[in-house]
Formats: C-alpha cells, sequence, structure tokens
C-alpha cells in the first residue's frame, strides 16, 4: 500500500483512476515512475498478482497522457515479450486502463502472425506502445527504416526476463539492445521478472557494459504476496512405477476441474498435450468446455482459445509452456502440473497463473506420472515453500547468433567493423568477446571462412572502398528476413483436412457463415468430432489447417495410421508437398501421438540434489505416498540406497544379458552422455555392451559380457571427458546436428528462400556437407567453434557431468546381485519402448512392470505382502 504523498505523486489523471478502482498504487508501481522521472533503468521483481505489467507502463502511460490525439505518430515504449500469446494478452489488458482514462494511447502488436500488410504499415505508421517479440525486433532493425523507427524511443520494457536470458534468443535480444542504444543512447530499459536466482545478473543485463567497469540497473523489489497452496495428487489408484501419461489420474484430474471455477493443466511436452486432452475428455460425462493450447497449434485456433479463456467460456485448458509466462486470467483459480515440473521456479511461474490476486494464495496440485516423479515432486514444492530458486545461469552470448546479428545490421545500413564492436561488447552476453572472434565472424559472414571463401553463396557482405561493409546484393537481406531467429525445430508440415473426409461442419447466420469455431469450444459439442456411416461426400479442395508436425514424424506414417492432433484422433492419408493430409478418424484404434522436438524439459540441479537428499533420509519418506515410501523400503532391503553425495552402481544378470544400472540423477542430458562415454569404455574392457538408455534419474548399459568385472571407480573417471569424448564425438552423429542448427541461425545454410521452403532432408544434406569440408580443412571454424560450444552446454550437458564424477569419486557403492532391484525396474521399462501411446502399450507396459517387479522380489522375507500397493 503506498502512503498519501506519493500518491500525490501520480498526475490527478491517474490518481483518480486508481481510486476510481478503489485500488492504491502499490510501492514498486510508484517507484518505477520515479525512476523514470530520474532516467534510470530499473529491474522489478515482483510476485504474480502484484501488478508487475502495470508497473512497467505506468511511466510510458504518464508520458503518453498530454500527447495530442491527432499528433504525428512515433513510438514511444518497446514492450518484448518471450511468447506471442503473452503480448497479445498484455496489449488486451494494457488497452482497459488506457481506454478508461481516455488516453490518446495506440497500442499494438507485432508478432509471427501479424499480417503482414499490418507489420509493414507499423514502419510507416508506428503505435505509441509495440509489444512485439525478440525475432520481430531484430527484423525491424534490419529495416532501411530502424533508424527513423527507433529515433524517437523512450523505453524498452522486458517482460519475464529470466526466460529469455538463458537461451540464444535472449542473446539476440541483447544484442537488439545493444543496437537500439546505438539509435537512442539514453533510452530506458525496464526488467520485469517473478522468479529471479540472481538479480545482479540481470542488472547488469540490461544496461550496457563498458570495458573494465561493471554497469547495474537499479533494483526494485515488490513485497511479497500470500504464500501459495501445493499438494501432491495422492492417487487412490496403483501408481505405476514408470511411464509419463499419468493415465492413471485422469479420473481424480477430471474431478478436480469440476470442482473449481477454471483449471490450468499444464505439461511438460505437445505430446503430453495431445494425450492428456484425449484422456480428459474421454471422461467427460459432463461435456465440460476443455481446450487444448500448444504451440504446433493452428494460430486461430489458439487465438479463440485464449479469447474464451479471457471472457470465461471455458472450464480448463491443458496446456505447454505457451501459456506458463504472465497471462492474466484472474478467474483460473486452479493449476494442475501433469508430471514434475523439473525445476522449482518453473513450477512458482506456473503457480502464478492461479487467482492473480496478490492477497490471495494460488492452489496448485502436482500429478506424477510414476514413482520417481513422485520424489521430484516432493523436491520441487520443498524449494518452493522455501523460496528458492533455480533458473539458470546467464549465459555467454553465443558465436552463429552474433553472425547473424552482424548480417542483420548490413541489411539495414552499412557498419563499420570496429564501431560495431564496441556496440555488440556493450551488451552483457558479449562484454569479454576479442577482437580477433568478432573479426573472425565478419569474415565468415562476408566470405564463408577460408575453406569456403570461393564459393559466391556463402558471400553475404563486402567492404567498400569507404571501409563500410554492405549487404552483397538485396537477396541476402531478403533471405535474411525469412530466416531470422534462433528456434531451430525440426522442418515442419502443415496437418490439414484432406478432400477424401468427410464435409466439415460449418454453420450458417441469416447473413453470412459463422467462423468454424474448435469441437471443444462449441456448447453443443459432446466430444470430438468422429466420422459416421452416411456422411456427406466431400467438397472438392483442401480444408483448414489444423497446425504443424514435425517432417521426421510425419514421413514415418503409413497411409490408415492414426494419431492424436489437435484434440482429435485423425488418419494419415498422405503428404502433399508441405501438407500432411488428414481425415477424422472413427474410435477404436490405439492413435500414435506426434513426438514434437524440443519439448522435454531437464531435470534442474538443485532439485536433483534435494531427491538425493530425500532417498538418503528415510525420515523425510513419511512425507510421501504409502506406495512410495514402500517402494523405497524394498530397495533398501534388496540393495541399498546411496547417501545424498554418493553414486549407488548395480550390476545384476537377466536373460542372458548382463546390466549395469546406476542413479545419478543428473538429468537425462548428462545421462545420455554419460551413457556414451560408459559404453566406449565397457567396449575397450571386452565386455561387449550392446546399448543403453536414460531418463532423468538413472542410467543403464546391458551387454553380453558381466559388467560387475569392471572396476567401478575407472569406468567413472573423470578422464572420460577428455580423449575418450573427443573421440566419441568425432564419430557421433551429433556434432553434425549441432553443426547444422548453428549453420541455420548464422545464416550459412537458408531453410527459407523466395516461395520454397527446404526439407528438412535437404538441410541435412547441405549442412552435412559443410561440415565435412571443414572438419578436413578448418576445423577451428567459427561455425566449428559454434556447434562444440553448443555441445559442451547444451546437448551433452558437460559442466554438470564432470561435476558429478567429481563428487563421486571415491564415493561409488557398488552392489553385485543377483536379480534386479526395485529402483532399476523404471529404467529397465525404459527399454526397447515405441513412444506409442494407448491402453494397448499401458496394458503391455503394465504387464512387463509386473513381471520385473516379481523378479525384484523373489527370495524376499515376507515379499507376497507388498504393502501400499508396491
Amino acid at each position: 500500500m503506498a502512503s498519501q504523498d506519493h500518491v500525490s505523486s501520480l498526475p490527478p489523471l491517474f490518481a483518480n483512476w486508481f481510486a476510481a478502482r478503489g485500488w492504491s498504487p502499490r510501492a514498486h508501481q510508484l517507484q518505477l515512475v520515479e525512476k523514470a522521472r530520474a532516467g534510470r533503468s530499473a529491474l522489478l521483481i515482483a510476485p504474480t498478482g502484484a501488478g508487475k505489467t502495470l508497473a512497467g507502463f505506468l511511466p510510458s502511460l504518464i508520458d503518453l497522457a498530454p500527447r495530442r490525439a491527432n499528433a504525428p505518430a512515433s513510438l514511444h515504449t518497446l514492450y518484448i515479450s518471450p511468447l506471442k500469446a503473452l503480448a497479445v494478452d498484455v496489449a488486451r489488458n494494457l488497452e482497459r486502463p488506457a481506454g478508461e482514462m481516455g488516453l490518446p494511447t495506440r497500442i499494438e502488436t507485432r508478432t509471427g502472425d501479424t499480417p503482414q500488410a499490418k507489420r509493414q504499415r507499423q514502419k510507416r505508421d508506428p503505435p505509441d506502445i509495440l509489444l512485439t517479440t525478440p525475432e520481430q525486433l531484430a527484423l525491424l532493425l534490419a529495416s532501411r527504416e530502424a533508424a527513423d523507427l527507433f529515433g524517437s524511443l523512450k523505453r524498452v520494457v522486458l517482460d519475464e526476463l529470466h526466460s529469455i536470458v538463458t537461451s540464444k534468443r535472449g542473446d539476440l535480444l541483447a544484442l537488439g539492445l545493444a543496437r537500439l542504444r546505438d539509435f537512442v543512447p539514453d533510452v530506458e530499459v525496464v526488467g520485469l521478472s517473478a522468479t529471479v536466482r540472481d538479480p545482479d545478473e540481470l542488472c547488469r543485463w540490461i544496461v550496457p557494459q563498458r570495458p573494465g567497469q561493471t554497469k547495474m540497473a537499479d533494483l526494485v523489489i515488490a513485497a511479497g504476496g500470500a504464500a501459495p497452496e501445493l499438494d501432491i495428487l495422492e492417487t487412490e489408484e496403483r501408481l505405476p512405477w514408470a511411464g509419463h501419461t499419468a493415465r492413471h489420474a485422469m479420473a481424480e484430474l477430471y474431478a478436480l476441474i469440476k470442482s473449481h471455477k477454471t483449471t490450468l493443466v499444464f505439461v511438460n511436452t505437445r505430446m503430453q498435450a495431445e494425450f492428456v486432452f484425449q484422456e480428459l475428455w474421454r471422461v467427460n460425462e459432463d461435456a465440460l468446455p476443455i481446450a487444448l493450447h500448444h504451440g504446433s497449434l493452428d494460430v486461430g485456433q489458439r487465438r479463440r482459445v485464449e479469447e474464451a479463456m479471457t471472457a470465461s467460456k471455458l472450464k480448463a485448458v491443458v496446456c505447454t509452456s505457451t501459456l506458463d509466462l504472465g497471462i492474466d486470467w484472474g478467474d483460473v483459480d486452479l493449476v494442475i502440473n501433469v508430471g514434475a515440473p523439473k525445476g522449482a521456479s518453473r513450477l512458482l511461474q506456473r503457480i502464478g497463473r492461479a487467482n492473480h490476486r496478490l492477497d490471495e494464495p494460488s492452489q496448485a496440485i502436482l500429478v506424477p506420472s510414476n514413482r520417481f516423479e513422485v520424489l521430484e515432486c516432493r523436491a520441487a514444492v520443498d524449494a518452493a515453500y522455501a523460496g528458492e530458486q533455480d533458473t539458470p545461469v546467464a549465459r555467454t552470448g553465443a558465436l552463429d547468433v552474433l553472425a547473424q546479428h552482424v548480417l542483420g545490421v548490413a541489411c539495414g545500413a552499412p557498419f563499420e567493423a570496429t564501431h560495431l564492436y564496441e556496440e555488440v561488447t556493450s551488451a552483457e552476453p558479449y562484454a569479454k568477446l576479442d577482437r580477433k572472434t568478432f573479426d573472425d565472424i565478419v569474415s565468415f559472414v562476408a566470405t564463408g571462412g577460408y575453406a569456403l571463401k570461393t564459393y559466391d553463396r556463402f558471400a553475404k557482405i563486402r567492404q567498400g572502398k569507404d571501409g563500410l561493409w554492405r549487404v552483397s546484393n538485396p537477396m541476402v537481406a531478403q533471405a535474411y528476413r525469412l530466416n531470422v531467429g534462433t528456434i531451430v525445430e525440426e522442418a515442419l508440415l502443415k496437418v490439414r483436412l484432406s478432400n477424401r473426409g468427410p464435409r466439415e461442419p460449418t454453420r450458417m447466420s441469416a447473413d453470412k457463415p459463422t467462423p468454424y469455431l474448435p469441437w471443444f469450444m462449441d456448447p453443443k459439442s459432446s466430444g470430438p468430432p468422429r466420422k459416421k456411416p452416411g456422411d456427406a461426400a466431400p467438397r472438392r479442395g483442401f480444408g483448414r489447417v489444423l497446425g504443424e508436425v514435425e517432417e521426421y514424424f510425419a514421413e514415418g506414417l503409413s497411409v490408415g495410421d492414426t494419431f492424436l492432433f489437435a484434440g482429435e484422433i485423425l488418419r494419415f492419408e498422405g503428404i502433399s508437398e508441405e501438407d500432411v493430409l488428414v481425415t477424422r478418424a472413427p474410435p477404436g484404434k490405439d492413435p500414435k501421438i506426434p513426438s514434437f522436438a524440443g519439448g522435454k524439459f531437464p531435470l534442474s540441479t538443485h532439485l536433483a540434489a534435494r531427491v538425493r537428499s530425500i532417498l538418503a533420509n528415510p525420515e523425510s519418506w513419511s512425507a510421501l505416498p504409502d506406495q512410495v515410501a514402500d517402494w523405497l523400503r524394498l530397495q533398501r532391503d534388496i540393495s541399498r540406497l546411496p547417501p545424498a553425495g554418493d553414486l549407488l552402481v548395480e550390476t545384476f544378470p537377466r536373460g542372458n544379458r548382463y546390466y549395469l544400472v546406476c542413479y545419478p540423477f543428473e538429468g537425462r542430458l548428462a545421462h545420455q552422455t554419460l551413457g556414451m562415454l560408459l559404453t566406449r569404455r565397457l567396449e575397450r574392457a571386452g565386455l561387449k555392451p550392446m546399448g543403453f538408455v536414460a531418463n532423468d534419474y538413472a542410467l543403464a548399459v546391458w551387454g553380453v559380457g558381466d559388467m560387475s568385472r569392471g572396476a567401478m571407480s575407472q569406468l567413472f573417471d573423470q578422464d572420460m571427458l577428455g580423449d575418450d569424448l573427443e573421440e566419441w564425438l568425432a564419430e557421433s552423429a551429433l556434432m553434425k546436428r549441432m553443426f547444422r542448427t548453428c549453420a541455420i541461425i548464422s545464416g550459412l545454410i537458408e531453410r527459407r528462400a523466395p516461395g520454397k521452403e527446404k526439407t528438412g532432408k535437404q538441410i541435412s544434406i547441405s549442412t552435412d556437407l559443410v561440415y565435412d569440408v571443414l572438419r578436413q580443412h578448418e576445423p577451428d571454424h567459427i561455425l566449428m567453434r559454434a556447434a562444440w560450444d553448443d555441445a559442451r552446454t547444451g546437448l551433452l550437458d558437460l559442466a554438470r557431468l564432470s561435476t558429478m564424477l567429481s563428487r563421486i569419486k571415491g564415493r561409488i557403492i557398488h552392489k553385485d546381485l543377483d536379480r534386479i532391484t526395485p529402483l532399476a525396474v523404471p529404467i529397465m521399462l525404459e527399454i526397447g519402448r515405441e513412444p506409442v501411446y494407448g491402453e494397448g502399450t499401458d496394458s503391455a507396459l503394465a504387464g512387463a512392470a509386473e513381471d520385473l517387479i516379481a523378479e525384484a522380489m523373489v527370495g524376499r522375507n515376507g515379499a507376497a505382502g507388498t504393502g501400499g500397493g508396491a
């Protein structure tokens, strides 16, 4: 609550608006007004419901209030959002106070979904406040109009800043901010965030850095609100030992949805979203309006869901991370997280979507899919109550992103290298970039590098007699605009209803057709549409687009296969150019689910440590469901549970194979790298490994030789990250995959050209050829360095693996057993499992689990009474 003196510092129009709504401006909102009056950049850390967005925009609205309605158009404030949906939602919420106060303020959004004609108009006739994304900012800065467009800019608002700075999108945005400061040196930057691990990192990030000195933005911290109410669903059903569907809990989820006003059901992947949505409709006897929202759905469908949610027309939305940042839906009174949240900060972020009121607690329920996830959910809840944050540390700027930026600068206007170097190093991620590396980047953009300089198509920029660098030709700038961005997904194909299917439903009014609504938003709908005998003959031509799936998934389908997408069961009819043609399928056959790339979150280091602590401390098991506590007791009786800092390694025979299972709890990426390196060492030892499988918690290797004969201290020695790693990378396809991503981001290989888009296979062939040339003739090429940096920090998670190997030195507990153990059952069930879901698959998995559980308990005293449904 702000004092009356502070309130009076607001212009009367604004003070009266607050009073008319029965509000008092909060202290942090007034602090940002004062920071703006002093020309200071600032970072605001405030919990959900504290009015962060209004705080960020209040200084801009005050500035714009005196402006005449017919004043010349000029851009005053730029708002950058990590999500399209968030930009649209903020625009809607910002227009309300502007309209109620009668401010002559134009507020517009600009995302990848904005029509091209509107985007062109915005450059000629900009709004007062433009809400956009990092990619759209890069496009605007690469235009010839950039200097004029941004010359009037006063303020930049960066929302959910913590979620941007840890990725290549953050690198692109940091470079964009540095470019804006070149146009407008005194522009103010305001960062907004609810979950911040290290505020100093972000305070440095939003202001320009200079050699030999560290600059910091001002820090404003809002008072905390009501503590959230967090629970873990203790299912009445038998909790699976493995799997990620949470099928066992669907009836309980449905009961929760039914008993609350509006529920957001978060999942971690788009695959899970499709499955959970379909399962909820399977039990939806009351035909509740439950919708689906994820990034692969058609934009029109996503917007209709968002509008229906805002209008309180939906009972629940099943969603991915597309909605876990900042969306302000006050009627949401429950958040359900299906599966483990993978991080305390992510959990707190999602909790904040419920009950956007600071003085009332948000309510969230976590629904573990398996027994290991119960441990992770318990760790996440404890961390959230302790107020702990585990967002990743800020990153060093990526070289491929810098190459893209250099080309973008040249597309906008000629540049001088030294001036651009000083500009780039003012951005926090690139503050330590040395001049030679920068010159290598410029040389790469100009020629492709030493090994590629004879090929004209790699020459993007050239240096004139005046010393300035320019784009080589207009086609280069056109290609840049088609390929800007740092999110490289697998090649996508549109999912389109085919003319071989039934007629698409339409509803006609007296004067014009009503736009088609997704079936789950139709109040008369009782479930997904199904094909019926006697349906009318199809119309000519294709139907509407439902969204996009990965090309590799579509190419793996045969005509007649069915899969879940957009909340429906679809039958695959074939591929026509860039379209996956489908018809609606009848129920009965287990559908596949598109295996979308890039949606799996890693287990945070912080939560991993908490999980190890829970395992090592039987006194903490009282907070776990009986089923899980009994499972851990079984493990302790048959094998053992390791102390928090140790590594348990189990070896045992099964069938005609030998197995090694260990439990590092360091996340899937680190475990996959460890598995690849272990199999190399086991091969050299003559133990004939045949394969491995990893999840977030454990790693299993199997082979022909008895793996208990290996010396565990040598097998897990840190030196595996030396020559073993280098040799393995040289032989693997992983580096080619990382190189492919870097080549696309840097602009070396273009995904899109005017009028066409390359297939994933075409891109792979192109990048693989270039990779082979560079590996042989220029192994220190800037993109080879970029690919190695990405592999180290992302795909391989080497820093985390190195820390783990150091921690367990001399602390490996090896149990040589004659059979599988309870803790090993979940990872063993991953072996050979196909990512196909349905009752048949679940039944097969349950059967395999029963067999393994029975093996694990052979000979145990009192094994007949497993207790708690173990």
